[in-house]
């Protein structure tokens, strides 16, 4: 990982920019405090904070971030991931703010365990992500989602402890499986833990401009973070959709298949089409009594030549 030049002594001159995105600097040094409270969840984890585009081509070229206040005014060097940490030495009434428009990024903790194998987190860093985020606050109060406003008035360690929590981590690249691996166990979540659950109807098109995830819905994914079952060293393992594998079952004779073809054979499923040109058809098969996260899936990913390059069925 790359990291940016040491902190800078002096003062700073602030580029003056309309509804800035600001940040609590008292709430993110509590998230810091937080993350040495409860570091037993990713003992060989350190904690970053890491800034995401919300809007496409937001520019994310940072370079720094600033503390401002009226006895501050210093500047935050950021890594060119876009990651950053913070000191502890500032007045607890500035803010954390960016030369960037609020509507345009978000924020969350990152905290990531070294020597993990490509393309894989820990769940453990990912229950202390959600902590430290919700105790920074990170992520944004949309006025429109009332339920989803309330829910953030609990406390940090109710909301991360629930069985499903409404907390979107991002993958790097638009993802396609998200697989949770842990010994002998192994279970792939649901299309409705993927894309913001737009596949189960929710964050429809109308709301996703107060949602965090507008840029990135294709690499957004939430996580049964309360589910004790899944110990802290559970693996996550993230496939993406330009690196999908395909299928050792049955499903394995779809591969290459045009659109008529798996229409002929299953009918046309729920269709969720990305901007980098893949498309996923998703099937449920039920049964409607039971909980839609947990029902019996299809899922068909086809490439920009609408042929079916991956399959995945989850049981």
């Amino acid at each position: 990982m790359a990291f940016a030049p040491a902190w800078a002594d002096d003062a700073v001159q602030v580029t003056a920019v309309r509804h800035p995105v600001d940040k609590s600097y008292r709430k993110m040094v509590k998230g810091m405090d937080l993350f040495e409270e409860m570091h037993a969840l990713a003992p060989n984890a350190t904690l970053r904070y890491r800034l995401y585009p919300r809007k496409r081509g937001t520019d994310m070229h940072i370079g720094a971030l600033y503390v401002v206040g009226e006895q501050v005014d210093v500047a935050i060097p950021v890594a060119v991931d876009n990651t950053f940490t913070l000191r502890r030495d500032l007045p607890e009434d500035a803010l954390v703010r960016s030369e960037r428009r609020a509507d345009t990024m978000t924020w969350r903790a990152d905290i990531r365990t070294p020597g993990l194998p490509p393309d894989t987190r820990r769940l453990g860093d990912l229950r202390l992500e959600c902590l430290v985020g919700m105790q920074a606050g990170l992520v944004s109060q949309y006025p429109s989602f009332l339920s989803q406003f309330f829910q953030f008035l609990q406390s940090p360690r109710e909301f991360c402890s629930r069985a499903e929590v409404p907390y979107l981590f991002f993958a790097e690249r638009p993802l396609f499986a998200v697989t949770l691996h842990a010994g002998e166990r192994r279970r792939t979540v649901s299309i409705g833990n993927l894309y913001a659950g737009i596949a189960h109807g929710r964050t429809p098109e109308e709301e996703r401009k107060y949602c965090d995830c507008e840029a990135l819905i294709d690499r957004a994914y939430t996580l049964p973070l309360g589910d004790r079952s899944w110990p802290d060293d559970t693996l996550v393992e993230l496939e993406y959709m330009d690196a999908a594998k395909p299928p050792a079952d049955a499903y394995a004779l779809f591969i290459g298949a045009p659109k008529r073809e798996v229409r002929a054979a299953f009918g046309t499923g729920k269709v969720l089409t990305f901007d980098n040109g893949y498309e996923l058809w998703a099937y449920d098969f039920g049964p409607a009594q039971k909980p839609a996260l947990q029902r019996e899936e299809l899922v068909l990913l086809f490439d920009r030549s609408a042929t079916v390059v991956a399959a995945r069925h989850r049981d």
